[in-house]
């Protein structure tokens, strides 16, 4: 192994936790599962320098072989303690009421992502483990029933109809994302890889993406708890059914919750957002809405609307926390903060005349 590197993104929490004593003593250590390395894992933050994170793991034994790095760089990214447990909590009768029905909501997505014991992640996993994954989730996609059954899609021999459709419902995924690829995550692309939807195409599956498998339950409209309920539904019949054909459960770790291959999606690795018009809160620009958002533990990202055309109005608001809460927190903070921002820029609109 090479000397310390040069890593070029200087302000990541690679470059805080990666010292040169602590390269030396784990430069050398290889994981089980996947022979995946230090060097590998922090790929991105030497190459590019824009990384804030800047770490990816290989498979589930590099929280655990490379330890000295990822717990530092996971506690502070998250603000979690040293001795802190993550509890998941599914359930989605524990939400409490719902989106306004009056507020300009679009669309409602949750996803969250699932790894598979005794297969790494996609950053090192092996060209037979990413086929494992994939032979495994058709039988597990074949037992899907009701409103959960529908077809599995492989990115390897698809035809132009069939991925011109995926296109089109904003479902593909595609190769060329630089971090992905340094990363390790697009070896033998498109191998393995493919989507699964419901004949409704509210619920989604991308099998061995950044993640083994990507879960999203999705609608137009703003019925969070009702998106929230199939997610559920969806992730335990997958579960089960991956169960039920190799005995393998998903990864879970009682310190980390859900094992995904980027530490900033450890802990539930979900993602609930709607799309909301709030002109009110645009005339006041981003930067206030933002900071009004992180009161709201929320995070904005603007949009390209709908159907590709930009109302200017459009923002993408998300849960911004995926550890240290249940799924269940972050989704009822979810609802309640988007009712916030709703009621806040109906003030709005009336202050500007809008």
């Amino acid at each position: 192994m090479s000397g310390f590197p040069d890593i070029k993104s200087k302000k990541s929490l690679v470059a805080k936790y990666v010292t040169e004593p602590l390269w030396n003593k784990l430069s050398k250590e290889e994981t089980k599962t996947s022979g995946f390395t230090l060097n590998k894992a922090i790929a991105c933050a030497v190459q590019f320098d824009n990384q804030h994170c800047g770490i990816y793991a290989g498979d589930s034994d590099s929280y655990t072989v490379f330890a000295d790095v990822f717990d530092p760089l996971i506690q502070e990214y998250h603000g979690i303690s040293a001795d802190s447990k993550h509890t998941s909590d599914m359930d989605a009768s524990k939400i409490m009421g719902n989106i306004d029905p009056k507020a300009p909501v679009k669309s409602t997505r949750i996803r969250v992502g699932r790894s598979i014991d005794g297969f790494g992640l996609s950053p090192g996993i092996t060209k037979d483990q990413r086929l494992g994954v994939e032979s495994l989730m058709k039988k597990a996609f074949a037992n899907l029933k009701d409103d959960l059954a529908g077809t599995y899609f492989p990115l390897t021999g698809m035809n132009e109809t069939v991925r011109q459709q995926l296109v089109d419902d904003h479902f593909l995924f595609v190769s060329g994302d630089p971090n992905l690829k340094v990363a390790g995550m697009e070896r033998d692309w498109p191998e393995g890889r493919g989507i699964f939807h419901n004949k409704e195409k509210t619920f989604l599956t991308w099998v061995n993406e950044e993640d083994q498998l990507r879960i999203i339950s999705m609608e137009k409209g703003g019925d969070v708890k009702g998106v929230f309920d199939r997610l559920a539904r969806g992730i335990k019949a997958v579960g089960d059914s991956v169960k039920t054909e190799s005995g393998k459960d998903f990864m879970l770790s009682e310190k980390y919750g859900y094992i995904h291959s980027c530490p900033t999606n450890l802990g539930t690795g979900m993602r609930a957002s709607v799309h909301i018009d709030l002109p009110g809160w645009t005339k006041l620009g981003l930067k206030v809405l933002q900071a009004r958002c992180e009161e709201l533990h929320l995070q904005p990202r603007g949009t390209r609307g709908e159907s590709g055309g930009q109302t200017g109005v459009t923002y993408d608001i998300s849960n911004k926390h995926r550890l240290g809460y249940s799924e269940v927190e972050l989704v009822q903070k979810m609802i309640d903060g988007v009712n916030m921002l709703y009621k806040e820029d109906v003030a709005l609109c009336q202050a500007h005349g809008i």
